[in-house]
């Protein structure tokens, strides 16, 4: 009979345990002018404010305001957020979407890589690097399905999944794993690679812009002299408040998107804790303020950590930041298609400062920003042999200032003024967005 009564009261208390712990998320659309105000309540744990940051992320949403407030056993974080047109959310299915993604962060931190093989890359950069790469993978049979690439301070990290072009699935033949790994470390190595290239296959599942900032932090790019002088004003301090025991980061730089993610990414990875935050943006720029700990409850204890966590910030910041023109492929997918590219681009002596490699319903989506071999614009005659031979309707440009400084003479520019305004690969992927079939179209 004891039993009998035991269970539902257990029952009810495992009910409690879950209520607690699961985020309680309010959306208001009528308290803010110009932006959807979202507000997270939820007890205290370990990565709460990066998970909720990376929902937001994820689902294109730009975070113009925001507050942080973590002492205690709760948490408090408010967002003020726009679509990337600068609007308020309306549709009542982003909405939902929001909803259900931030009340169950605690369950989906990572994304599934079931039926792929992921492949991890870093190395020293340099131009026709990623047409090598491809180029193997392809010549193995290979099928690259995703990929993300960034490079900084003349690193590059990279993020591949794969399937067997064979059998469709994931490869799981190891003596092919080992000579894959082999043959990119020997082309990521190269004549004069100062440092050791690392191939590995990942088992662990991690959000993949995360992962990158894991590899490129790992391979230490923060610790480099930079190639070239960022264009934009980028300033990161860190103080300690004696009084309450805090260690204050301050950044001041250009807004993007994505930027709070890297930030508080990096703080997480490097074991700090954020109690308190404050995010604003103007057209002028961005201003972030953090209160952070270690994980052990204490401050930064001296300079060198302090520097440290400066240098870490600013790689952090700098490694999306992409000045080059940004090209769409959108094109039907075959065997070999993306190896073909990156071939042509290297042929043109055309360097690939970040890529996103998709492909969805049979179709390859892929992003690219590029420079010359110098880090400069590409001229605009350059592009258009690219486009001729890749075709002009797939390969567009997206970048129309970053094009036009590249273009010698107005003829030049007005030749794509077509390409440059309309950008069909965008297009589709918001229908895609919109249906569900992809998580991202910017």
């Amino acid at each position: 009979m004891m039993q009998m009564y035991r269970r539902p009261f257990l029952e009810e208390y495992e009910k409690l345990v879950v209520r607690m712990n699961t985020p309680r998320v309010m959306i208001d659309n009528a308290g803010c002018v110009n932006a959807t105000r979202i507000m997270i309540d939820s007890a205290k744990k370990d990565g709460i404010l990066l998970d909720a940051v990376q929902v937001l992320t994820d689902l294109n949403l730009s975070i113009k305001k925001g507050y942080v407030s973590s002492d205690g056993r709760w948490n408090m974080d408010v967002f003020h957020v726009t679509n990337l047109d600068g609007s308020k959310l309306t549709d009542d299915s982003i909405i939902n979407c929001i909803e259900q993604s931030l009340g169950t962060i605690h369950r989906t931190r990572s994304k599934s890589i079931d039926g792929m093989t992921a492949l991890e890359l870093t190395g020293t950069d340099r131009v026709g690097l990623l047409s090598e790469v491809f180029a193997v993978l392809s010549d193995l049979s290979c099928d690259v399905v995703e990929s993300k690439v960034w490079t900084h301070n003349g690193r590059i990290a990279a993020l591949i999944y794969l399937k067997d072009c064979d059998s469709g699935f994931s490869i799981e033949d190891s003596q092919k794993i080992y000579r894959i790994e082999a043959r990119l470390r020997n082309v990521l190595k190269g004549d004069n690679d100062i440092r050791s290239a690392k191939t590995s296959v990942s088992v662990a599942v991690t959000h993949t812009e995360r992962r990158l900032h894991q590899m490129m932090f790992a391979d230490r790019d923060y610790d480099r002299t930079p190639i070239a002088k960022t264009q934009h004003s980028l300033l990161v301090s860190v103080q300690n408040c004696v009084e309450k025991e805090y260690s204050v980061v301050n950044i001041q730089c250009k807004d993007r998107p994505k930027l709070l993610f890297d930030v508080v990414c990096t703080l997480t990875d490097m074991q700090y804790v954020v109690f308190h935050a404050t995010i604003n943006t103007t057209e002028d720029g961005a201003y972030l303020e953090f209160f952070i700990r270690h994980i052990d409850g204490t401050p930064i204890s001296s300079e060198a950590e302090k520097q440290r966590v400066i240098l870490c910030l600013r790689g952090a910041i700098e490694r999306r930041a992409s000045d080059g023109v940004r090209l769409e492929l959108l094109k039907p997918d075959k065997p070999g298609l993306l190896a073909e590219v990156m071939r042509t681009f290297r042929e043109n002596a055309i360097n690939v400062t970040q890529a996103e490699i998709s492909t969805t319903m049979g179709m390859a989506l892929n992003i690219f920003y590029i420079t010359d071999a110098v880090g400069l614009p590409v001229d605009s005659k350059v592009i258009d042999s690219v486009r001729e031979r890749i075709g002009s309707g797939y390969l567009r440009v997206k970048e129309v200032a970053a094009y036009e400084k590249a273009g010698s003479d107005e003829e030049n520019r007005g030749s794509l003024g077509s390409a440059v305004l309309v950008s069909l690969g965008n297009i589709l992927r918001r229908n895609l967005y919109n249906l569900g079939l992809i998580k991202s179209y910017s």
